[in-house]
């Protein structure tokens, strides 16, 4: 039988590493890459995450490598919005070096079902497609706009300022629109390590276990309120014992929703889980 940390953590982790706050340059970015898919890490490791404008950037690195190697899974995003879909598909499926796993594309407020629908037609059924919901506005409208369209949600959980982080209330209201709509969901920046904290510059972080937990709440029924209060714990190994208690079926529950999400260090939040004593070491 699988053990639930495997099913609960496996590929949970896209690799950002070529985004703020890492920025490692290209040509770092794609042996290190490499490196973690070979390692012992592999089973916790998703797709590299590139941005569209930097897929020309990255073609010609390849283009110079020496020996063999695998067509590289990558996740192209598309923060332009839906006019941008088509170019970068064509970018990455035109050269043989590279494979499509998936599209994130940004969509403006009120407009999450039509650049679902254009991201959908552009990459067919096997691809993953990934919307950005714009923070503000009726964002749990525009998360329940993509039940039925082929696309699922990407929440932006922080940045390089206070202000890009959402609070608990904002984080669980979106979480609460997208198990409620049936909506699957990734997150991008800002979950840096397993638990909530603050950091040296005074931001206030969720922890990636917290949200994993979060959904677990809210789909065994907790309501957002209780989301709320598990998205603020800061209580490390009561989290952790809470994660190890979950059932193969309902980690596998949580993570159909909560798909991955990206991190620009593969090994901090992996090491947190095994400081955790989540994974062993």
């Amino acid at each position: 039988m699988t053990e639930p940390r495997h099913t609960l953590y496996g590929t949970l982790f896209d690799d950002a590493a070529l985004f703020p706050p890492g920025n490692a340059p290209m040509g770092e970015a794609i042996p290190a890459h490499r490196a973690h898919r070979e390692s012992r890490r592999a089973p916790y490791v998703g797709p590299l995450l590139v941005a569209d404008a930097r897929v020309a950037e990255l073609r010609t690195v390849l283009s110079r490598e020496d020996g063999d190697h695998a067509p590289l899974a990558l996740v192209v995003t598309v923060p332009g919005g839906a006019e941008g879909v088509a170019p970068a598909i064509e970018a990455v499926r035109s050269d043989p070096a590279l494979y499509l796993a998936g599209v994130e594309v940004a969509a403006p407020p009120g407009r999450s079902a039509s650049t679902a629908h254009t991201l959908v037609s552009a990459l067919g059924p096997d691809t993953d497609s990934y919307v950005e919901v714009a923070r503000g506005g009726d964002a749990a409208a525009d998360v329940a706009a993509l039940a039925g369209t082929g696309a699922h949600a990407k929440f932006r959980t922080g940045g390089l300022t206070p202000e890009a982080h959402p609070d608990e209330d904002e984080l669980a209201a979106l979480l609460d629109a997208a198990v409620t709509a049936g909506v699957p969901f990734k997150c991008t920046a800002g979950l840096h390590h397993a638990v909530r904290h603050t950091t040296p510059e005074g931001f206030e972080q969720h922890g990636f276990l917290n949200v994993l937990l979060a959904t677990h709440a809210l789909l065994t029924g907790g309501g957002e309120g209780v989301a709320v209060k598990v998205l603020a714990d800061r209580d490390g190994p009561a989290l952790a014992s809470r994660a190890r208690e979950l059932t193969p079926a309902e980690a596998t529950r949580v993570r159909a929703s909560f798909r991955s999400f990206g991190t620009c260090s593969i090994a901090e939040p992996l090491e947190d889980l095994v400081v955790l004593g989540a994974l062993h070491a």
